[in-house]
């Protein structure tokens, strides 16, 4: 009889080694190796065999490119974030999030549209049939078409998939699955790595929609091995603050659509409702218009997006300014500082700068520049920016104002929300005037901050 082997996975990267050693030698993390045991190899030679079914090889030009069918979920804003119409037969996706951030929540009430028209099938391997069915009761949704099967183990699963032949399956989720193959305990990186992987296969081969549910890290990445990311067509993520009502899926990766693109939804008591017009419901319309706070006109895949970007600037204490920003990076915002400074001449080395995107939302794009810089200097001279204007624009080290995507579509934007002026690069200058708002081109940091604070 052979001998079972066993080998050391690393839990970040997925990485192996033959030995432990206290540093994976695949990315460097200290005490992630976990011991696996592998099942003895049968009979496999080493020789290569001409012999069995290989794919032929073609010419590219020669192969047709067929349009691709695509399933709609019922839920517009997460069609969007799929890329544009739903999910496309015999793709993957990768849903990641915090825990109670509403993952479950989504896959149901979606499932329960599609299942109106196509077989569906949810898979649950955290709860129990009891559990899903009160959820379903609580949402309201229609569930009398939806397939519901509480199983762990993958060839379990594959082979209830077969005899049901759903078009779109939910597996809930891909670390609590485990296939017999291996004796490693579920949640491991082996585990979860061909766990997926039989679950890609039969997706592809069925022309299954396939949905994974994935644990996050306490560091926000998705949980198990890297490779994982690869396997799939769409790595989602579903952001959210637990003090705030608003959720955002973002799209990481899609090879069926926009990347960065995002649906905003809000939770409320029946579940997760969508907000078709998410920039009407980020700006606040106060009464009052106060020092600090600015309209920023950023673009989150093909949709532009007006969010509240709001700064405090107060006199610090401390031998160390704090430099503290929510939603944005915070790296930047010191180099934004050091540029406001050396061109503008307006020193912060002795104030505390907090800077916050209302709403929960995550800004990534540099376009966010200057409408902190505007904030910040409101906050400091105490001077109201106003309610009707809208800022955007990237900041150059040389304090010069470069261009950002889609300039004309966040000038529409704005205009339809009422705003009467727009801080922009001048070299986003449209062609054609949009009507009922005026636009102030800038090239450098200094001719900005005039603009607005004049």
């Amino acid at each position: 009889m052979s001998r079972e082997k066993s080998v050391f996975s690393c839990g970040e990267c997925g990485a192996q080694s033959p030995k432990w050693t206290g540093q994976c030698p695949g990315c460097g993390g200290w005490n992630t190796l976990v011991e696996t045991v592998l099942p003895a190899a049968a009979g496999r030679s080493g020789r290569f065999s001409p012999s069995g079914s290989v794919s032929p090889v073609q010419v590219l030009a020669a192969v047709p490119a067929l349009a691709v069918e695509r399933i709609s979920s019922g839920l517009a804003e997460l069609d969007r974030v799929l890329g544009g119409n739903g999910m496309v037969a015999g793709s993957v996706a990768l849903i990641g999030g915090d825990p109670g951030i509403g993952k479950s929540t989504l896959l149901l009430q979606a499932l329960a549209v599609i299942s109106q028209k196509a077989p569906a099938l949810y898979v649950t391997g955290e709860e129990s049939a009891h559990q899903v069915a009160l959820r379903a009761q609580r949402l309201g949704v229609r569930a009398e078409a939806v397939r519901l099967l509480a199983e762990n183990r993958i060839e379990s699963i594959i082979a209830h998939a077969l005899a049901e032949q759903p078009a779109v399956m939910v597996i809930d989720s891909i670390q609590t699955v485990y296939t017999e193959m291996l004796q490693s305990a579920p949640g491991s990186v082996a585990q979860v790595r061909e766990s997926a992987a039989q679950l890609v296969r039969y997706a592809k081969q069925a022309g299954v929609g396939l949905f994974l549910v994935g644990h996050v890290t306490k560091e926000g990445a998705l949980a198990g091995p890297r490779v994982l990311e690869h396997m799939v067509d769409t790595v989602l993520y579903f952001e959210g603050d637990s003090a705030s009502q608003f959720r955002v899926i973002r799209a990481i990766k899609n090879r069926f659509g926009a990347v960065n693109e995002i649906g905003v939804f809000l939770m409320t008591e029946t579940g997760l409702r969508e907000v078709g017009n998410p920039s009407a419901m980020f700006i606040s319309r106060q009464a009052d218009v106060v020092s600090g706070s600015v309209v920023l006109a950023t673009q989150e895949g093909t949709r532009p997006l007006l969010v509240e970007v709001q700064a405090l600037v107060d006199e610090s204490h401390a031998p160390n300014p704090r430099r503290v920003c929510v939603g944005l990076d915070q790296n930047r915002l010191a180099m934004l500082l050091a540029v406001l400074h050396r061109h503008a001449g307006i020193a912060m080395f002795d104030q505390d700068v907090f800077v916050n995107v209302a709403g929960g939302v995550r800004v990534l794009e540099p376009a966010a520049d200057l409408a902190v810089l505007t904030a910040a200097v409101s906050s400091l001279r105490s001077v109201p920016l106003g309610r009707d204007l809208v800022v955007f624009g990237e900041v150059g080290l040389a304090g010069e104002v470069r261009p950002v995507q889609r300039g004309q579509e966040r000038i529409r934007e704005a205009a339809k929300l009422g705003f009467r002026r727009a801080v922009l690069p001048a070299a986003n200058m449209p062609r054609r005037p949009e009507a009922g708002i005026e636009l102030i081109a800038v090239r450098r940091v200094e001719e900005a901050l005039e603009a607005v604070l004049r």
